[in-house]
């Protein structure tokens, strides 16, 4: 028997657990481990897609993703159900992706899925069939705080998915169930194969479920149609205000990108702004992207709030490492940071996720990033 980790809220023999498959082997790994510990288990898959077709095979959200989800359930002898959340994925992932890009922004599907379909919309079945926990195949580990549960990066640092979480409400935490968190992904693939899954060899996807092309260009003018602002020419201009040409559509860019940028200059050039109403797309050196502070809206906390002068450690990209900060203001659901030291291409839309430690404290939507002044500048007038 493989024993899941020994925590307080680690669900017993016989306790029902409803568990997100996707198909992949991690959602598989966790259902397996949970049946092992002698759970009553049962997977659900979601249909977030209309009938699969625009979809090809890949680990998650194609018809033939559920249907290894199925079999592996099958395999496991629990109970398989496919939930149909193709309106509330529309609605609260889809939509928002095209808008963020219409307004300049670039998004995290992934995190919006895990807010509100994921956890949200599964809490609901798993309330209709008395379901005391909700498990997922993400690598991020449950702990507790006193007497609440709080959230742990994954044990290995490498596959680390608390990033993606940070958006969920908090009482899902006294809940939920992370069996693969204290595993790598080697691990998992090894359990899989002890198990006999069929997706133990599973490859796993990085590209975003319902752009399986890659080409979100395409995803936005379907939505906006071709004539959107954000898909018409605009000046491509340098951080002095020079125009030095014309880019076909500021969707089409994100901050940081150097792909796609005219050369000749003695240093290479970044995207540093989008600037939507003048469908400006701003170039300028790497020292250009260098921000000490950010704002951020939107915030969940998944633990209790730092106070205004509180050091945490944040994280502004997934695979980035975390950077130390100091909060300078806190008002409702914005939060303002300065940073100790300056951190590279923050991309407003992309997600800023605080730390303690190992612990998760919250996260946000990032609304800018603070270029070029010195901390020392900064901190009096981001307080102000």
């Amino acid at each position: 028997m493989t024993r899941l980790p020994a925590l307080p809220f680690t669900p017993q023999r016989g306790d029902r657990v409803l568990v997100a498959m996707s198909g992949g082997v991690d959602s598989s790994v966790a259902a397996a481990l949970l049946v092992d510990a002698g759970c009553e288990v049962v997977g659900v898959t979601m249909k977030l897609h209309g009938d699969g077709a625009d979809v090809p095979d890949r680990p998650c959200c194609s018809l033939d993703a559920t249907s290894d989800a199925r079999r592996v359930c099958e395999k496991l002898g629990i109970p398989h159900y496919v939930t149909n959340l193709v309106d509330n994925f529309g609605h609260d992932v889809l939509d928002d992706f095209v808008q963020e890009y219409a307004r300049g922004r670039t998004p995290i599907p992934c995190v919006r899925c895990n807010t509100f379909t994921k956890f949200r919309d599964l809490l609901v079945k798993a309330d209709a069939i008395d379901a005391k926990w909700l498990a997922t195949g993400h690598y991020a580990r449950m702990g507790r705080v006193g007497e609440h549960a709080v959230m742990l990066r994954g044990l290995d640092a490498g596959k680390d998915q608390s990033y993606f979480l940070w958006g969920i409400e908090r009482p899902v935490l006294e809940r939920l169930v992370l069996p693969i968190g204290t595993q790598t992904k080697a691990e998992t693939r090894e359990i899989a194969r002890r198990f006999g899954l069929r997706t133990a060899e599973k490859i796993e996807s990085q590209d975003i479920c319902f752009v399986p092309d890659g080409d979100h260009v395409r995803v936005i003018a379907e939505h906006l149609g071709a004539d959107a602002p954000a898909l018409q020419p605009g000046p491509l201009r340098l951080v002095n205000g020079d125009v030095i040409g014309e880019h076909q559509g500021f969707a089409r860019y994100t901050i940081g990108q150097r792909k796609g940028l005219p050369g000749g200059f003695a240093e290479p050039m970044f995207v540093v702004e989008i600037v939507p109403g003048d469908r400006a797309v701003v170039i300028g050196p790497r020292d250009a992207l260098l921000g000490r502070g950010v704002e951020a809206r939107e915030i969940n906390w998944l633990a209790d709030a730092p106070t205004v002068g509180a050091s945490i450690q944040v994280q502004v990209r997934n695979r980035a490492r975390p950077s130390a900060a100091t909060v300078v203001r806190l008002d409702g659901d914005v939060i303002e940071l300065a940073l100790d030291d300056p951190i590279q291409a923050i991309s407003p839309g992309q997600s800023l996720v605080m730390y303690d430690g190992d612990v998760v404290l919250g996260g946000g939507v990032i609304e800018r990033g603070m270029v070029g002044a010195p901390r020392s500048r900064m901190l009096p007038l981001m307080a102000g």
